[in-house]
């Protein structure tokens, strides 16, 4: 079996998969190396053979992962590394090493799946948008907060804003004004993720016209999902690009 991770700021989100890769076992989302050790245990005969992850956490704290996996399954981890080309896609960053490996991986997996020019919009901790033009050149890419980042600054900076995740998720059931805090906050921070979107699609399309393919993906993609109906919804785009990234044979 097959271990795959993709090690966030705030969770880490992981699967099995079969020896074929093709057949998905397990997979889950934790907010800690114990929570993934544990998760990982309860797998029914679960017999690793392999590991693979992209981490965009510290050096020591990805170790200390990489360690823990080896003791506890005697697994030795792949770890996908930065890189100035891969697979056709040409990373656009001045320092190539300074571009977040989640968003690699997201890119080459993106390419690989449209053939041609993208857009990859990744909605979690961050919101991040970047651009592949068709030759595979990456053009660069945005970075702004995402809803957990939006959500917690309100919560943190301002006193009265207190409610829980249930009524969070009630108040997106509808996007008119809000009638009180919970409402308010939580579609304005959608709109302006839509509004974001939209921006990145006018950029898009002054590159590319309509020949290129939008990729959405992370936690909150299905947030935005109706304003760019045409879109590829791919919760996994990082992983697929990780496979590239570190094959096994």
């Amino acid at each position: 079996m097959i271990l795959e991770l993709d090690c966030g700021n705030s969770f880490i989100k992981w699967r099995v998969l079969h020896a074929d890769a093709t057949h998905l076992v397990a997979e889950g989302v934790v907010d800690s190396d114990l929570a993934l050790l544990d998760g990982l245990r309860g797998c029914a005969g679960l017999d690793l053979k392999h590991c693979r992850l992209v981490s965009v956490r510290t050096n020591d704290e990805t170790a200390a992962l990489v360690k823990a996996l080896a003791d506890a399954f005697g697994v030795v981890a792949l770890c996908a590394a930065p890189s100035r080309a891969m697979s056709g896609v040409e990373n656009g960053y001045e320092d190539f090493q300074r571009l977040g490996l989640d968003r690699w991986l997201a890119m080459l997996g993106a390419y690989h799946l449209a053939a041609g020019a993208c857009l990859v919009l990744d909605f979690g901790t961050a919101l991040t948008a970047d651009f592949i033009a068709a030759d595979g050149k990456h053009l660069g890419g945005f970075i702004c907060p995402g809803m957990p980042l939006m959500r917690h600054q309100l919560r943190t900076h301002t006193r009265r804003i207190r409610y829980d995740d249930v009524a969070a998720t009630r108040a997106l059931e509808s996007f008119a004004p809000g009638r009180n805090t919970v409402e308010a906050v939580e579609r304005g921070c959608s709109l302006m993720l839509r509004g974001f979107v939209l921006t990145q699609l006018e950029l898009a399309r002054e590159y590319w016209g309509e020949g290129f393919t939008v990729f959405l993906t992370g936690g909150d993609a299905d947030l935005v999902s109706g304003v760019v109906p045409q879109a590829r919804v791919v919760p996994d785009l990082v992983f697929v690009g990780l496979a590239m990234a570190c094959p096994l044979s």
